[in-house]
């Protein structure tokens, strides 16, 4: 069913080349008929604006079943090349050229789009401020965010069902929100506990809506601590449908469990094909008296080969990685520098790190995002 528009529009051209040129079909000697060869439609490059000059890149083709392939470094692309999955930032001086192929079409021609923002090293290109001017609570901008959403443990035997905004499917509740742009501006994420054992909050993520490669990126945050709570601010390969989890790369920027501890923490990691767990993590140690609980900036700034993190001080990272970071674990793979990621914010409860809340465990507890930003590198 999916290919009956394209089926007629072939039998339509089939049966113009029979009334043209008289033939008794469109094939040629013995009375077979041989197939009309349709090209897949070349890929439209479309932009909106970002900031300071950098714009957000969609590509789409007119064939709907086509997959679309595109390049950034100059090259010629093809069904070899990065596959498109979500629309992503350009803020540097580079070429994207984008194929369409489509099962049974033969490959599109190339679309080529040349962009030159010139844009100086730690210029803001892109920011989610979560502004909202209004009395009441708002929804964080659909254009960026969506929601992973249910119950399951999300491979870390987690307690809560995550709840997309405004969702009333039980245990969710319109009226006690877990994901909302509270009046004045900023960001909650709410851990919220309906009923004995039972526990809700959401996790946001920018798949399918935004994605970024390269840049400093940074968070200003401030998170709840107590036994059984898990925030996190970190980021996955758009490829991660297709090679799937570890394979896509993830990049976590904030993270930490349960209360606040002396000195108070945060842990960066990446993770990827033969370095999962606690493979490749560094933990922060906040300047005596300060917790996490209070305001920080949890920053990351990626560059090919290098993923670097800071809190609070971006002159000052405290951990660099490199493909040297991840020599001497089997099988080991850098996922990071193969094509862009999208962002993810969310507070988990419970699971195979911080252990089951307790009864020393509040609600509704929330973790207060100031604003997400991108810089250039």
């Amino acid at each position: 069913m999916a290919n009956s528009m394209k089926s007629s529009s072939r039998y339509a051209m089939c049966a113009s080349i029979v009334l043209l040129a008289g033939c008794g079909g469109c094939g040629g000697g013995g009375g077979g008929t041989n197939p009309i060869t349709v090209q897949a439609a070349a890929p439209t490059i479309t932009t909106t604006a970002a900031l300071n000059s950098a714009v957000v890149v969609t590509l789409a083709s007119a064939t709907s079943d086509a997959t679309i392939y595109y390049t950034m470094d100059g090259t010629t692309p093809t069904t070899s090349s990065m596959v498109y999955e979500a629309p992503f930032l350009v803020a540097s001086n580079l070429t994207v050229d984008a194929i369409a192929a489509a099962t049974g079409d033969t490959d599109s021609n190339v679309t080529t789009q040349t962009f030159a923002p010139n844009i100086a090293s730690g210029t803001l290109v892109w920011s989610d401020e979560f502004a909202n001017t209004t009395s009441a609570n708002a929804e964080p901008n659909p254009n960026v965010w969506t929601y992973d959403t249910g119950a399951g443990g999300w491979g870390n035997n987690e307690l809560e069902t995550y709840c997309a905004y405004g969702s009333t499917a039980s245990p969710c509740s319109s009226s006690t929100p877990n994901a909302y742009v509270a009046p004045g501006g900023g960001l909650n994420i709410v851990a919220e506990q309906p009923s004995a054992g039972v526990y809700t909050s959401a996790r946001l993520k920018t798949e399918g809506l935004f994605s970024f490669q390269y840049g400093r990126i940074e968070v200003r945050a401030q998170v709840p601590e107590a036994q059984g709570f898990w925030p996190a601010f970190w980021l996955m390969g758009n490829n991660i449908v297709t090679v799937n989890w570890p394979a896509c790369g993830e990049m976590d920027v904030l993270e930490r469990i349960d209360a606040a501890a002396t000195p108070d923490w945060n842990q960066g990691s990446i993770h990827g094909t033969g370095f999962t767990g606690s493979n490749v993590g560094t933990v922060y140690d906040f300047p005596g008296g300060q917790t996490a609980a209070e305001w920080h900036t949890y920053g990351m700034i990626w560059s090919k080969g290098s993923v670097a993190y800071y809190v609070d001080d971006p002159t000052s990272p405290y951990v660099s990685y490199t493909p040297s970071s991840i020599t001497g674990f089997d099988g080991a793979v850098w996922p990071f520098d193969t094509g862009s990621n999208f962002i993810i914010l969310n507070l988990a409860v419970g699971g195979n790190w911080p252990g089951s809340p307790n009864s020393s465990t509040p609600y509704p507890s929330q973790m207060l995002v100031d604003y997400v930003r991108i810089y250039t590198n």
